[in-house]
């Protein structure tokens, strides 16, 4: 799988368009995602829940490269201390931008600093804890011309939704299994 995986990541000299994401997990019995809250203060997504990771630079030899690099400079954890496991399903956002999420390992005791100016907070929530699937609503979107219906959670005070529950979900159920079906006991959230 890995392979037909990496196959898939788009390369070449010009990857205008394109982002990648690190889906990071602690090396613990429970491992931990690290999660971010995007700053109040940005003028897209502010407030929101992600993913450590950003947009393709012309100066990134790679995507993964793309990946590493803005998890350094948004929560201070740098290349040598992530142990890249390869790269997730490559996912188009509702604003057409094709972003590439890596999984990779951190030591449950990595040392994490939100960049000021990008962040509010950073947070890790248990796998255990998606697995339960305690979700709040599900959210349907449109991508593609295609619903796509996501969860969402609420973890502490953040709310967890869209295009990072989105790979949060795909990994559980690709690579761990996992089975969310539907249901019928919680609100549906149509998304434009």
């Amino acid at each position: 799988m890995r392979d037909q995986l990496q196959a898939q990541v788009p390369s070449g000299p010009d990857l205008q368009g394109h982002a990648a994401v690190m889906l990071a997990l602690t090396d613990e019995p429970d491992p931990k995602v690290i999660l971010t809250r995007r700053s109040a203060n940005l003028s897209t997504h502010s407030g929101e829940v992600s993913l450590p990771g950003g947009r393709w630079d012309a100066t990134d030899p790679s995507l993964e490269f793309t990946a590493l690099r803005e998890t350094e400079e948004e929560i201070g954890v740098s290349a040598d201390q992530v142990r890249v496991l390869g790269p997730l399903w490559k996912r188009s956002t509702r604003w057409q931008v094709q972003v590439t999420p890596w999984l990779g390992v951190v030591s449950p005791d990595v040392q994490t600093t939100p960049n000021p100016g990008e962040l509010d907070a950073i947070f890790r929530v248990p796998l255990s804890f998606f697995l339960a699937d305690p979700r709040i609503r599900t959210d349907r979107i449109t991508i593609d011309r295609r619903a796509v219906y996501l969860p969402a959670y609420q973890f502490r005070e953040f709310e967890i939704w869209g295009f990072t529950a989105g790979v949060l979900t795909e990994f559980l159920v690709k690579i761990l299994g996992a089975s969310f079906g539907h249901r019928d006991d919680i609100p549906l959230r149509a998304l434009s």
